[in-house]
């Protein structure tokens, strides 16, 4: 598939059917599968055979799903999680214990901060966040001895600021440890971050992929780059023997293409069980199948918002990496030069009052906790999702009270400009 288009993958990659066999997916619903000898089946207990026995761990509607999602990322391997936050714990956990320290950008998605910032440090995990924004001198700063994963987003949700995927990359792999990144706004079809030099990268499905709003979904790709032997004292749990697998050694045996994966399947999934359903791997590839196509039309409606709000006299701030007077414009062009998502934020002069009329006023906009949707989707976190806070703790999280994020949907742009004109009067 490495040759082929990215329309062409959306729609073929991962399965191939054969003679008389079904043209999409099968839903294979089902806990469990038969063997014919206890023999069969402890090969596949012993990792020395591939297969199924318990879809808790794997199940083939899933796996090839996420064998789309490689091909589109130009991954070695990949898996589907739950959800977007089961595959980021999943991605840093397969490589992280207690007594390890992660290096994080500071403009992240909030539960993934929580995630990172409060509950794995209850497992003992440490981290330092840094600035998107900061120089090669100041993010070496913030690695320690201990340090076994560097993680960021493209593009930040809701910040909206773009990673500069080479110059994390050059650090993370200069201090020996891998660069994650969350693709989820711009997908693969805007940005291929394995191709700037980012190592594993991790998808909440549940926006752009399914794309309408039907399956909660996660997904981890695998760009089987990172020599996990070469800094084997760094990552015992790849290259050293598993003691829960019969002594199986993940890096020695399943390489670099096949370790990280693997040791995700085989232990954080037969642990922690955070399977996405089959018929919810259904629906995500249904929505993948039509990635190429739709992308465009949301960076489009984007841009077209953006545009429009950047000259209402009631906006004080409009963010959106694609408007040329965006301090990101120039980055982002370099990692995304088709466009990056759907998603905008702007501040009302305002404030929290001007924003919560302002929702109340909107027709097409929905008000949801969702993003990146076929229909537009709208939030002000001041009055819902960080309705707890004050205006002055607001600011300091760089999420003004007046802050509204649009997620611009497949509409006619020129409806949706009329809604949030007619909610702007």
């Amino acid at each position: 598939m490495s040759n082929q288009g990215m329309g062409t993958r959306c729609v073929q990659a991962g399965y191939t059917p054969g003679n008389g066999e079904p043209r999409q997916i099968p839903i294979i619903q089902s806990t469990t599968f038969k063997y014919d000898t206890s023999e069969d089946m402890g090969k596949l207990f012993d990792l020395e055979a591939s297969g199924y026995f318990y879809t808790r761990l794997q199940n083939p509607t899933n796996d090839a799903v996420a064998a789309k999602i490689a091909a589109l990322e130009g991954g070695t391997a990949a898996m589907l999680t739950s959800s977007g936050q089961a595959a980021n714990f999943f991605a840093l956990f397969n490589i992280c214990e207690c007594g390890s320290h992660i290096v994080a950008s500071s403009s992240i998605y909030g539960g993934t901060f929580n995630l990172i910032e409060v509950t794995m440090k209850k497992m003992g995990i440490d981290v330092t966040f840094v600035s998107p924004d900061a120089s090669e001198d100041e993010l070496n700063a913030a690695f320690q001895d201990n340090t076994r994963a560097m993680f960021g987003e493209t593009i930040a949700n809701p910040a909206l600021t773009v990673l500069d995927i080479e110059k994390f990359a050059k650090v993370a792999h200069a201090h020996g440890v891998p660069l994650i990144v969350d693709n989820t706004f711009p997908t693969p079809v805007n940005c291929r971050p394995i191709q700037w030099g980012a190592d594993i990268v991790t998808h909440s499905t549940t926006k752009y992929m399914d794309g309408h709003g039907a399956a909660v979904g996660g997904c981890i790709v695998d760009s089987g780059n990172f020599d996990w032997m070469a800094h084997a004292d760094k990552f015992p749990g790849l290259c050293t023997p598993d003691d829960s697998y019969h002594g199986i050694t993940y890096a020695e045996k399943f390489g670099k293409e096949g370790a990280f994966i693997t040791k995700a399947t085989a232990q954080l999934m037969r642990d922690f069980g955070c399977i996405q359903s089959p018929q919810n791997a259904f629906l995500l590839n249904l929505g993948l199948e039509s990635l190429h196509v739709r992308m465009p039309r949301h960076v489009e409606n984007g841009l077209a918002v953006a545009e429009f709000l950047e000259k209402q006299p009631e906006v004080k701030k409009v963010n959106y990496p694609g408007l040329k007077s965006d301090k990101y414009y120039e980055i982002a062009k370099k990692y995304m030069p088709n466009g990056g998502c759907g998603v905008v934020s702007f501040e009302l002069k305002g404030g929290r009052k001007a924003a919560e009329e302002f929702m109340g006023k909107l027709r097409l906009g929905a008000i949801e906790t969702h993003v990146a949707d076929a229909r537009t989707c709208c939030l002000n976190p001041a009055t819902s999702t960080h309705r707890q806070m004050s205006d002055q703790q607001l600011e300091a999280a760089g999420i003004p009270a007046g802050l509204i994020r649009i997620s611009c949907g497949l509409e006619d742009k020129e409806d949706l400009i009329a809604d949030i004109a007619q909610a702007l009067k």
